[in-house]
């Protein structure tokens, strides 16, 4: 029967056009590389978690008024939202809190937005004196809210002058574009105290409403209309506000009989702090604390260094040497080792890759196959960085089980080409032609039915789904780069270099050393131009090229004139038993299968949703008993 001539459209126009391909590819490598660069890198996913709480705080009341008084008002109203799974209160001394937890799938925002107006609409069967400021207050859960580092200001000053410091970093922590905002913890806060003397209050014939009314009708703006002035009308403000602590010890109370009250005469008025309701230690020393919370979708990394930049800047210009200014948790060291070392995972997977394909199918069609797997994850950067996911641990794990598997593709594709190129007897670009052509529908039905376990998972449901979904996503993205490489690129490149080779045949070492050293000073400057990743996989390639030539290419000889041959024989043997004895195969196979349920239902392993490991800090929490100040907590 003879043989038809097959091709793949695809393929075909892109081996006729290899230029473009090359300049495509080189556009996909830079492009990649550098949206790599730029993804945000993170040691989780950022989630929102479809839970909103609610707390308030209403001092001077048991734990049976809170939930009396205020949350079970606050229930009532936040019942009757449609979508909630299940509400979670607790009441306690003078606070009480309610966790809402939504269905899977809830928009947070949405559901954010229901539970504030339940709220409103609670707040009139609320106690009337319930301040404000105190509650209720409405808020949603997103791991991006947590912060990413701790800036402790300490020295030896009092805290309000440290306070001073401290807020001037956090102003210039603020203004960095990947900063949503800092919290200042342990700072005293600012009080204008009036200490009332009873007695002589009480001689003066004065009320404590007396002095409320003459502070608050004092202190205020009051709005004085608008003037004309020339063509325009200008608004006029009266400004009453105290300035300072002077003026309200000179206010005048009461002014019965033309005698003047001021307020120094029944009370001693000072500019003192409140008193601190939370506390900061670092080392044993008072410290104020900034939290400092980054924009979600923001890079952590980068984030981190500029916060670290800014306060070498600050200690140079504007801090005092004797103010102290440390980093603790700082989440982005944790993340920049874990990224770090799973891309180092990934690429001593793709060296050991390469090395395998080596003794199967020779260094050059080994290389022409391991091209497959950078190009594949540069495409998937782009597409990533397109979908606005950053660049995780969950992300990074789906491209090392995916290692393994893009290249299975371009091995079927270059394989068969080398199959018919025949060494020289067919013309390359007739045998890459050919070869793509005879094997695409079964690679294609290959990557689909690999991809086909992936895509339930798009719609894995819940908190772990929005989890997990980075791997899916990766997965699905990264195989179909891998086809789109092994039909478009991997051809072109096999068309291009797949020479003719010859038992006896020498290398040319001068050229290989000369090659090699012009590579390896590329690889040294891109390295020490700033981009150590890129720098570093080119030099691993000239130091894998030398181990081939010098050591490997007499054991991958050995083992393709000795080892597998000798393999295939094993195999069909074995296989030419199988064939006579099905039953015993069949029977196996069954009985291994009912061995591991009764070992598994034996044995009853553990079920957890993530493993459990050390941490490197430990949490320490002191229960006091109720009504314990803080002060000596």
């Amino acid at each position: 029967m003879k043989d038809v001539f097959k091709e793949f459209k695809p393929s075909s126009w892109a081996i006729d056009n290899k230029t473009t391909v090359f300049i495509i590819t080189i556009m996909l490598t830079v492009m990649g590389i550098s949206t790599y660069n730029a993804l945000p890198k993170e040691l989780y996913p950022d989630i929102t978690m479809p839970t909103v709480y609610v707390a308030t705080i209403y001092p001077g009341s048991s734990p049976a008024d809170m939930e009396n008084l205020i949350t079970k008002e606050l229930e009532k109203e936040i019942g009757s939202i449609s979508g909630i799974n299940k509400i979670i209160s607790n009441s306690v001394q003078d606070f009480s809190s309610i966790q809402v937890e939504f269905v899977s799938g809830t928009d947070i925002d949405e559901a954010n937005q229901k539970v504030k107006d339940a709220v409103d609409k609670a707040k009139p069967n609320l106690p009337g004196d319930l301040d404000p400021t105190f509650g209720p207050n409405v808020q949603k859960v997103e791991f991006s809210d947590f912060p990413i580092l701790q800036v402790n200001v300490s020295g030896d000053y009092d805290l309000a002058t440290i306070k001073k410091y401290a807020e001037k970093i956090q102003d210039e922590i603020e203004e960095l574009p990947e900063v949503s905002k800092v919290d200042i913890i342990g700072a005293p806060e600012r009080e204008i105290q009036i200490n009332i003397d009873m007695y002589k209050m009480q001689a003066a014939m004065l009320t404590m409403y007396d002095v409320y009314a003459a502070i608050s009708n004092e202190n205020r703006i009051v709005s004085g209309g608008t003037i004309k002035v020339e063509d325009m009308r200008r608004s006029i403000t009266v400004s009453g506000e105290f300035d300072n602590v002077d003026q309200i010890k000179n206010l005048t109370v009461n002014n019965a009989n033309s005698y003047p009250i001021y307020l120094k005469d029944i009370a001693e008025v000072k500019d003192d702090f409140k008193e601190q309701e939370s506390f900061a230690r670092l080392d044993g020393k008072n410290v104020i604390t900034l939290n400092v919370i980054k924009k979600s979708g923001e890079n952590l990394i980068e984030a981190s260094d500029n916060i670290n930049a800014l306060l070498v800047e600050l200690e140079k210009k504007e801090i005092p040497t004797d103010v102290d200014v440390t980093v603790t948790g700082d989440t982005s060291t944790l993340t920049r080792t874990q990224v770090a070392d799973l891309i180092n995972t990934i690429i001593i997977g793709f060296i050991l890759v390469t090395i395998v394909l080596m003794f199967f199918m020779g260094a050059t069609d080994a290389m022409f196959v391991g091209l497959s797997v950078p190009l594949s994850m540069f495409i998937a950067f782009i597409v990533l960085s397109l979908l606005g996911i950053s660049m995780n641990l969950i992300v990074l794990f789906a491209f090392l089980l995916g290692l393994g598997i893009v290249v299975d593709d371009a091995i079927v594709v270059i394989e068969n080409t080398h199959r018919i190129f025949a060494n020289g007897k067919v013309p390359i670009k007739t045998a890459a032609k050919n070869a793509a052509g005879e094997v695409f529908l079964p690679v294609l039905a290959g990557t689909m039915t690999t991809l086909a376990p992936f895509f339930p998972l798009l719609f894995w449901p819940g908190m772990i789904g929005s989890f997990m979904k980075g791997l899916p996503i990766t997965l699905i993205i990264t195989l179909t780069a891998s086809l789109l490489v092994a039909y478009l690129i991997n051809p072109v490149f096999a068309a291009t270099f797949m020479k003719p080779h010859h038992e006896n045949e020498k290398p040319n070492r001068r050229r290989q050393i000369i090659w090699s050293a012009i590579i390896a000073v590329v690889g040294l400057l891109i390295t020490l131009g700033g981009n150590p990743l890129l720098g570093n996989i080119i030099l691993t390639f000239v130091a894998v090229f030398w181990l081939y030539s010098l050591l490997l290419i007499k054991a991958i000889k050995g083992f393709q004139k000795k080892g597998w041959p000798a393999i295939q024989n094993r195999y069909a043997s074995i296989l030419r038993w199988t064939l006579k004895h099905p039953i015993i195969l069949f029977s196996s196979i069954i009985g291994t299968l009912i061995f591991a349920i009764v070992m598994l239902g034996i044995t009853k392993p553990g079920v957890e949703q993530f493993p459990t490991g050390d941490p490197n800090f430990i949490y320490t929490y002191v229960v006091m008993p109720d009504g314990t100040d803080q002060q000596n907590s």
